[in-house]
């Protein structure tokens, strides 16, 4: 007997991809297979073998990376029943997806071991989920469950909380540093949303991680700098003068802009915060600069806003927001004179 021996009503075969070799002990009572003759055929040296609780794999051989990992959702889809909904919960949410390293190397990441490598392969569920840990099903609990992605067909979790999840388990500064580095470096996710998981998770008061965000932060900011060149340029925009302080004559320090045309008194901000306002509008990170955007607005002076994320997917889109400004200057009452400085 082998993995292609029909069952009754349906052969197995006709099960397509991986899921034919992997299935939980509903879908093979579906199939006809009673608990007994499961049980029988996972008997030393038989056909099949239970890989996690109420998951079987269909043939004796060790699994294989798609096979663990389809294995870890089936585990995390049909154990444990989840908690009726309370109020405010998402309707779509996914049941769940894969997450910390195993979801890394699934996203490309070079320095994530190679899924065959891990011990153990991380899953994220809702924390109303009744369900444990066992095997190489590591349970990971999330107070609200973020949008998957699909990775070659494999629900995965985004990049920031991949990583959250990954460094939470890491107690190698190197190991974490590149990780947090590839992400940045390799334009996986924007330094800033890293950093909003990381606090999410608490993570910011682990020395070793501290400092690679420290690092990172910096090189996020670099990255982004070099993208406003590229887009001023590229896109035809009039030279700016380049990262300056703003006084007003023998007065206060109005503060630094990362670009400004004192002919259109327009001045531009790379958002780099790593807490959205969406997110907590009450945070006090926000409170300097937006009194800082109110003092310039209030002196005539227009200022954007861009996103390291629009600069690096869209930055025509960035470049239009900026003329449109400078474009409307002629239209708007004269702003008051500023002294510029570098920075």
């Amino acid at each position: 007997m082998n993995h292609d021996t029909p069952l009754s009503p349906l052969p197995l075969r006709h099960l397509a991809g991986v899921q034919c070799r992997v299935l939980t002990a509903h879908q093979l009572r579906e199939y006809g297979v009673l608990p007994a003759e499961t049980a029988d055929r996972c008997r030393p040296g038989g056909p099949w073998q239970q890989i996690l609780p109420g998951v079987y794999l269909l043939h004796p051989g060790p699994p294989t990376s798609e096979e663990r990992l389809h294995a870890v959702l089936c585990y995390a889809l049909h154990r444990g029943p989840a908690v009726p909904r309370q109020g405010g919960g998402r309707a779509d949410a996914p049941a769940a997806m894969i997450t910390g390293l195993a979801a890394l190397a699934l996203h490309g990441f070079t320095s994530a071991p190679p899924l065959l490598a891990l011990d153990r392969i991380e899953v994220l569920v809702a924390r109303t989920r009744r369900l444990r840990s066992a095997g190489f099903a590591q349970i990971v609990r999330a107070q609200e469950m973020p949008v998957s992605q699909e990775v070659t067909g494999v629900p995965t979790a985004p990049v920031p909380r991949a990583l959250a999840d990954a460094v939470a388990r890491l107690t190698d500064a190197i190991s974490v540093r590149r990780l947090l580095t590839e992400a940045v470096r390799g334009g996986h996710c924007e330094a800033a949303a890293l950093v909003r998981e990381l606090s999410r998770a608490r993570l910011l008061t682990r020395p070793y991680v501290g400092e690679a965000v420290d690092a990172l932060m910096a090189e996020g900011r670099a990255l982004a700098e070099q993208r406003l060149y590229a887009m001023v340029h590229h896109h035809g925009l009039p030279d700016p003068c380049w990262n300056v302080d703003l006084r007003l004559p023998g007065g206060p320090h109005l503060g630094g802009v990362d670009a400004y045309w004192p002919e259109h008194a327009v001045a531009l901000e790379i958002d780099t915060r790593a807490v959205r306002p969406e997110d907590d509008p009450l945070h006090p990170l926000h409170a300097p600069c937006d009194r800082k955007r109110e003092h310039l607005e209030r002196l005539g002076i227009t200022v954007v806003h861009c996103l390291p994320r629009t600069l690096r997917d869209a930055p025509g889109q960035a470049a239009a927001v900026v003329r449109t400004a400078l474009m409307a200057a002629a239209d708007r009452e004269p702003s008051a004179y500023v002294v510029v400085l570098p920075r």
